[in-house]
């Protein structure tokens, strides 16, 4: 925060999301902490990289500057002039609607994430029984004595030398 407490175009701010910035957290989506959260304050995104100052720096010198955006469309494209005065010129609950199917897209892709990961942690248990079950079958089979058996006549053998 102190690296850019002078910028004019970026803020890096954090929020204790336990006591009054509890109702901001909810609002952007945080469930753990800690979340760090990047882009235009109206449509945060989360960030991904590296969690050491230097990760952090390049991350925010790269990107922690004005952007394409309603409030900015001068930083933006034609293509995205164009996405953005459609939105602009939908009614509001005709906008609200596009938002909730997207978002609820989202919750469906994290939902099957979700899914494939109890699976797989189901799947990993199954296998880690079978394979301490196989190699305790393999050690009672008398693998240890085996091994004892095969020291005793290397052992024999060099005595006989």
């Amino acid at each position: 925060m102190d690296a850019f407490a002078d910028s004019k175009t970026a803020l890096v701010a954090d929020v204790d999301c336990t006591t009054e910035g509890k109702p901001l957290c909810d609002a952007n989506g945080v469930r753990g902490y800690p979340t760090i959260k990047w882009g235009d304050p109206s449509s945060l995104e989360d960030y991904q990289g590296g969690r050491d100052f230097d990760s952090l720096k390049k991350f925010a010198d790269e990107n922690l500057k004005p952007i394409c955006s309603p409030s900015n469309i001068d930083l933006c494209d034609d293509e995205k002039k164009s996405e953005i005065e459609k939105f602009l010129a939908l009614a509001e609950d005709e906008l609200e609607k596009l938002i909730s199917e997207k978002e609820k897209l989202m919750e469906e892709a994290e939902e099957a994430f979700k899914n494939g990961v109890t699976e797989l942690q189901e799947t990993y248990q199954k296998l880690q029984a079978e394979k301490e079950k196989t190699l305790d079958d393999i050690k009672k089979s008398g693998l240890g004595l085996m091994k004892a058996c095969k020291a005793a006549k290397v052992k024999k053998g060099s005595d006989e030398l």
